[in-house]
């Protein structure tokens, strides 16, 4: 719960019971405050036990967080206190998604050790955290927003040991399923190549997701008796049932890998080609190419997310989306690339990207052009006041002043601007709007009236 009545730019955050008696209309009664951030409060099986996440400023839930479980009294309170993960100073870790089976287990997602975010279990009579399965990919994402479900128990009997999740590894996602008591993990093969959010049922699950040619989605998945594998796969939602008619438009992307100004570092992008089923474009003309600013994590499934890019495509332009250093899904080492070097490493990979285009002989090197909306825009316009890598750019209510930004904060991202900038000399060197003498090719805004920027 936030309560703004005291203050609108830090409202006070708790967790909080309230009564679903129609008769009852009480004040809710907050069972836990003094942190800054909770997330993800649950109640066991027995209702004797309910875990939660929290954390405070400067760091954001990705960057440090705390896993605790509290027991209940006789009257409802939270009394005993246990921190099961991130409270040991010497663990960096930021644990998430707490749940429990059916059989009062304690499961949750952290990434002590790897940096990768994996499924760990805390075993209660010893007070100990067990990693179920180790694999350098991400179970979960950061918490930009409440109610994430990477994971969920099939079935709803103490028998059930299986596990279905979704995590992304090398820029794709996979769903897998993985026994907690064996510790064996399958991959279970479905036409979605990403993959956000995954609830079960009896004997299936459901899951949202997306490919390169199918729009956002919810599928219903059957298993077979033994639960090992997909016997049925059908869409039950979709976000654009007619897109199926303009897929022979469709431009599939190539995931890609390319050397950082860093030797030895390496950063990732998704390489739409041109592609129109109508015309073919000439052997002896290399295309212009569009970089796209996005940050992460991007995949297979934004070209058909943003059909800007077919637009670009089919019209005989290549496109680029940059997963630059700060992206999620690689980890926590490339996810912290970004701290403190916003406006610098961003910057690097984009104009890294596209000068390794230029050198493979994919793009034209005199048509490199460069996009990007809100934080992309701040790089889209970092790109061309202090680099010479592009012709041109387009810059979607992009950040132009990271001062101003920082000073219109609200409180869940209120240090996070410090973070990734640093100090007062580097909010100015790195705001495009202290240097407009130094854009040098075209540029074209695009700016609401009631957005100050």
């Amino acid at each position: 719960m936030e309560d703004h009545r005291k203050s609108s730019s830090n409202p006070i955050t708790t967790v909080a019971a309230v009564s679903t008696s129609v008769e009852d209309v009480n004040e809710p009664i907050v069972l836990l405050s003094g942190n800054d951030f909770y997330a993800f409060p649950r109640i066991d099986p027995t209702e004797k036990r309910m875990a939660w996440i929290e954390w405070s400023d400067p760091n954001m839930s990705w960057d440090k967080a705390q896993l605790w479980v509290g027991y209940f009294s006789s009257k409802g309170e939270v009394e005993k206190r246990i921190c099961i993960a991130g409270g040991d100073p010497t663990i960096v870790e930021s644990p998430t998604e707490p749940k429990w089976s059916s059989k009062g287990e304690l499961f949750f997602i952290t990434d002590r050790q790897s940096g990768f975010w994996n499924i760990y279990k805390w075993d209660e009579q010893s007070n100990v955290v067990v990693q179920v399965y180790s694999l350098d990919a991400e179970f979960s994402k950061p918490m930009w927003v409440y109610g994430v479900s990477s994971y969920a128990f099939l079935g709803n009997d103490d028998q059930s040991q299986k596990i279905v999740c979704c995590y992304r590894q090398n820029g794709k996602s996979y769903v897998g399923l993985l026994d907690h008591d064996s510790g064996s993990f399958s991959k279970i093969d479905l036409p979605f190549s990403a993959v956000t959010n995954i609830v079960s049922a009896d004997g299936s699950f459901y899951v949202e997701g997306a490919s390169a040619s199918l729009p956002v989605s919810i599928a219903k998945v059957t298993l077979d008796e033994k639960r090992t594998m997909a016997t049925d796969f059908s869409i039950v939602w979709s976000s654009s049932e007619d897109i199926k008619k303009y897929t022979p438009y469709f431009s599939l992307p190539e995931f890609m890998e390319f050397p950082t100004v860093i030797p030895g570092q390496h950063a990732y992008a998704y390489f739409y080609p041109p592609y129109n089923h109508t015309f073919q474009g000439s052997s002896d003309e290399k295309p212009p190419l569009l970089v796209g600013t996005h940050g992460g994590p991007t995949d297979e499934a934004r070209g058909i997310l943003d059909l800007s890019v077919q637009y670009w495509t089919s019209r005989g332009w290549a496109f680029v989306d940059v997963n630059y250093g700060g992206s999620a899904g690689y980890g926590r080492e490339y996810r912290e690339r970004l701290l403190g070097q916003w406006g610098v490493v961003d910057v690097n990979d984009c104009c890294s990207c596209a000068t390794f285009l230029v050198a493979t002989g994919r793009v034209d090197a005199q048509r490199l052009c460069v996009t990007g909306e809100s934080a992309g825009g701040f790089t889209t316009l970092a790109c061309l006041a202090f680099r010479q890598t592009f012709k041109a750019g387009s810059s979607l209510y992009g950040i132009a002043d990271l001062a101003s930004l920082r000073a219109g904060m609200h409180k869940f991202e209120a240090y996070y601007i410090d973070n990734l900038v640093g100090n007062k000399q580097a909010y100015f060197e790195r705001s495009p709007i202290n240097f407009v003498e130094r854009f040098t090719c075209p540029v074209i805004l695009f700016q609401g009236l009631d957005d100050p920027g």
